[in-house]
């Protein structure tokens, strides 16, 4: 553990990290129709600009948490800080598309250790009484990228050009070496003979798994074909497959009995679904605000960073209710406030206007903010030290696969509850009536993460009668 005069400086080297690639999730998406242009590329040709940062992270998170816990956290973080910063600057000059992508996916690689490693550090530096604090300040600085992202890409690309968005990446970066060197922990040598061993087939069959399913939400531009049920197969083969591997693994990557463990196993469930609400709202907006209020671009844009905004804002003092109240309780208060929010929108009439789409997402973004800040620090706080980064890794992984399975599954409710061939060209009416159906949908996924929530609770009340 650091002393008192380290921490606030290992604590902006974390935020640093955090920061980063949650502003290059979103800030190349403001790019995409400039980049068509300057490369001459169709918009299905430069989205993977923006897939293959995603699915990097996808599909590392897990094995680079790993990898921490057996080479040292502190070790592979730096290495993922230099890979970000520099494939950040292979972006900004890539004459290419081709080399843009491929800097792209690995910017994501560096991204998925800064991500990933950034939570599982938290136990190192803090003491156990302000463990809520940090992690509701990484929450912030999540919600801080993301809702940064493509206003300030926008202002970037106006007045300097794209490459700007992924060069400013490079103070940042090194900044960022600078701070970690100093600040945080060095890692605790260990004989090479008591680290365990490193599961190269169970990473492989992880990533490519991983990489079959976020293609199967992804792909096909909303129309759900027979390659993307070739990928689902793929993804369910490669389940069994992973399954089977680490079951015979002298050092698996994700060891069976570790998810059997009831409250790791419900925690992941549980950040997976919430996002996927949070993703409903991003799905969702920009088509009610639209096509219902008939609100600007401009306009559209300043309503929906309302949401992300509440929750930067809620992360920090969510945290620190967190060490007041205990994580179990603070869970039930988000879990409860999000449902409110998203039974609200289910049901509310178009003449409220802007007003009335606002205050319910509000509910939604506090509540999620509280979840994440309890829901992170229950998982993280009664585990082993070598544990740590793979865990850290699998909250990460729940959330961006609660990500884009909201993006996609959500999309494709929104689509169906509107009753329309084209959800572009469908009446105002159709798409009140979609939004209303998917919220109504959004609000059962919360409830199912409320008794989640209750069964645990049910089941700890058990044990502890017993003992």
């Amino acid at each position: 553990m650091l002393k008192r005069a380290s921490v606030s400086g290992a604590l902006a080297s974390l935020s640093l990290s955090m920061l980063m690639p949650s502003l290059d999730t979103s800030i190349a998406n403001v790019a995409l129709p400039t980049l068509a242009h300057v490369f001459g590329a169709s918009f299905q040709a430069v989205q993977w600009v923006v897939l293959a940062y995603l699915l990097a992270i996808a599909t590392l998170t897990v094995s680079v948490g790993r990898l921490g816990d057996i080479i040292g956290r502190r070790r592979l973080l730096l290495a993922g800080i230099g890979l970000f910063t520099g494939a950040s600057l292979l972006c900004g000059v890539a004459p290419t598309l081709g080399l843009l992508v491929t800097a792209r996916a690995v910017q994501g690689i560096g991204a998925a250790v800064m991500m990933a490693l950034t939570v599982a550090l938290v136990r190192d530096t803090v003491p156990d009484e302000h463990t809520g604090g940090a992690m509701g300040l990484l929450g912030t600085m999540s919600a801080i990228g993301t809702t940064l992202g493509p206003s300030l890409g926008g202002v970037l690309i106006a007045g300097l050009g794209w490459r700007v968005i992924f060069l400013v990446n490079v103070p940042l970066g090194l900044l960022n070496l600078v701070l970690a060197r100093r600040y945080l922990s060095v890692d605790r040598r260990e004989a090479k003979t008591d680290r365990p061993g490193f599961d190269h087939l169970g990473t492989v069959l992880m990533a490519l798994t991983l990489a079959a399913y976020a293609m199967a939400m992804t792909m096909g531009s909303g129309h759900f074909g027979p390659l993307n049920m070739t990928l689902l197969a793929a993804t369910v083969a490669g389940v069994g497959l992973f399954t089977l591997a680490e079951s015979s693994a002298a050092s698996p990557l994700i060891p069976m009995t570790m998810l059997r463990n009831r409250v790791l196993s419900a925690s992941l469930a549980m950040s997976a679904l919430v996002s996927a609400v949070m993703m409903t709202t991003l799905v969702v907006g920009p088509f009610y605000l639209s096509r219902v209020l008939g609100l600007s671009t401009a306009l559209v844009g300043i309503v929906m960073s309302a949401g992300p905004l509440v929750a930067a804002l809620s992360g920090v003092p969510g945290g620190r209710i967190v060490d007041r109240l205990g994580a179990p309780r603070v869970t039930l208060v988000g879990l409860i406030t999000m449902s409110a929010g998203c039974v609200t929108l289910s049901v509310m009439p178009t003449t409220l206007g802007i007003s009335g789409y606002i205050a319910p997402v509000v509910f939604v973004s506090a509540g999620y903010a509280l979840f994440q800040a309890a829901n992170n620090t229950a998982v993280m706080t009664n585990i082993r030290s070598d544990q740590r980064g793979v865990i850290a890794g699998l909250l990460t992984l729940s959330r961006n696969l609660g990500l884009i399975t909201g993006a996609s599954v959500m999309g494709a409710v929104f689509a169906l509850g509107s009753a329309a061939t084209s959800i572009t060209s469908a009446p105002p009416e159709a798409v009140a009536a979609g939004m209303r159906t998917t919220f109504a949908v959004a609000a059962l996924l919360i409830i199912a993460s409320l008794a989640l929530v209750t069964a645990l609770r049910t089941d700890v009340t058990r044990l502890d009668k017993r003992s």
